[in-house]
């Protein structure tokens, strides 16, 4: 029988009132004595659901925190979650809490590079949701916060996590169908008029106007839903390139491999259809030429026709990518010939499991082991953004000049003749509802700004304001 001497139980017992003595934060840090993550969801009105539910579901992931400028919102997430959490209206006041090692952004897009920055800063590892910035600048700013402070950060483009996926651009990228001439991104999605109104609109009385708007201007509510419809106005969303297309974007970038954004870009569209608050196109085509494959992006909010809820496809996808090359194109995780015949079926899957590869991560605090980087989501989202400036700076013109400007790119050309129908089986005429094309912007991939035209890098940042303030040092 082993006995135990009296120094021994002295020694014992005052290492035992030691470690009771130890403040919460101190005994979670020692190796093995809690192994849980515990994350913080910040907005979930939308998307943010999926949030809360993803990381409820893995093991060894504790949901610890909400946190949204919309009380309503905020006391009805914590109410289904069926166990007590912290709550909070302001996202700096979370970050003030040592006990949360990660928070999950998701946000109205003008928040998530200023929250992304301040996560890092505070010592926090973050998953952000797509685009993971509502310009150029504050999403290179994120990437720069995340390195300097050896964060883990996740972009929410869980396509990345697709499996499936993976292997069919992998297969493609190998020449197996010849050389990619131009990779696709499509996002046909209805989106109906969001109604027009002429005298600001009340802000719902449960919303802290000031922490909604953060870096955006604190402007009157010009259109009648402050939620979801943000997307749709310059000062808060990017359109559906930034909504819904922006994982279609990412794809079709990863296709071709690319780590810098387009040497050049020209975007043809408007917002057509109907009259409302809107701002942004439901209707684009934006091309970024990278010198050796173009990258062409299709945006369509209104049906195949006037008088049906279908919308269009193209080589089957509505919502979705194509990937042409030589010999055949590949359509979502499908392999075509030339002619429309099936070559190969990748199965896709693992998607799904985009919030357990952040914990991963987080676990093995390797950047590397992520499967969209925040530099990733950065040049992605940087492409959605490049081509909503050369919309807004473009001009309304006819058809014929349009087709002018576009004459040297046939693929460019294909593209405007299917919306020019599109349009027309919508009953829009293009001879009164014009069209805008924009400038050709070129682009310098190493500084991210553009070459001599000070208007569109102006367009790469903005003004703002103070508090919300995206910092130039991070």
């Amino acid at each position: 029988m082993q006995t135990t001497s009296r120094r021994q139980f002295l020694a014992t017992a005052a290492l035992g009132a030691a470690s009771l003595a130890m403040p919460a934060r101190s005994w979670a840090q020692v190796p093995g004595a809690n192994s849980d993550i515990r994350i913080g969801v910040v907005g979930f009105n939308g998307r943010g659901k999926s949030h809360i539910d993803g990381f409820s579901k893995l093991p060894g992931v504790r949901l610890v925190a909400l946190c949204d400028a919309d009380r309503n919102v905020l006391d009805r997430a914590a109410k289904a979650l069926g166990h007590p959490v912290e709550k909070y209206i302001d996202i700096r006041k979370l970050l003030e809490n040592k006990d949360i090692d990660a928070i999950s952004i998701a946000t109205p897009n003008h928040w998530h590079s200023l929250m992304t920055i301040w996560g890092c800063q505070a010592g926090k590892d973050v998953y952000v949701e797509k685009p993971i910035s509502h310009n150029a600048f504050e999403g290179r700013q994120a990437v720069n916060a995340a390195r300097k402070h050896n964060r883990i950060v996740q972009a929410g483009t869980q396509s990345r996590s697709n499996a499936g996926l993976r292997e069919a651009l992998e297969w493609v990228r190998a020449g197996n169908i010849g050389k990619i001439k131009v990779s696709r991104g499509l996002c046909y999605k209805p989106r109906p008029s969001i109604g027009y109104v002429t005298e600001p609109q009340p802000i719902p009385a449960s919303v802290d106007y000031d922490l909604w708007c953060g870096p955006a201007p604190m402007d009157p509510l010009m259109r009648l839903k402050l939620h979801y419809d943000w997307h749709w106005v310059w000062s808060t969303g990017n359109g559906d390139l930034g909504n819904q297309g922006i994982h279609q974007m990412d794809i079709a970038r990863w296709a071709i491999g690319k780590a810098a954004l387009s040497p050049k870009v020209i975007s043809v569209g408007g917002r057509l259809g109907y009259k409302d608050n809107g701002e942004t196109a439901n209707t684009q085509m934006i091309v970024h030429d990278y010198g050796d494959v173009l990258l062409i992006f299709e945006v369509r909010g209104l049906p195949a026709k006037s008088d049906v809820r279908e919308m269009d496809k193209y080589r089957g996808q509505s919502v979705g990518h194509v990937i042409e090359c030589e010999n055949g194109y590949l359509a979502g995780t499908t392999v075509h010939d030339n002619d429309g015949k099936e070559i190969k079926k990748f199965s896709a899957r693992g998607e799904d499991n985009h919030f357990g590869n952040f914990i991963k991560g987080v676990r093995s605090r390797k950047s590397a082991d992520l499967n969209a980087d925040i530099l990733e989501g950065h040049l992605s989202s940087a492409l959605c953004h490049t081509g909503n400036i050369s919309h807004r700076l473009g001009r309304e013109q006819n058809p014929e000049e349009i087709r002018e400007g576009l004459k040297s790119d046939k693929a460019a050309q294909e593209t405007l003749a299917r919306m020019e129908s599109h349009l027309d089986a919508n009953g829009v005429d293009l001879k009164k509802t014009k069209l805008t094309i924009g400038p050709l912007l070129t682009m310098d991939g190493k500084k991210e700004r553009f070459i001599g035209n000070d208007k569109a890098n102006q367009l790469i940042t903005r003004n703002y304001r103070a508090p919300y303030i995206v910092p130039e040092k991070v």
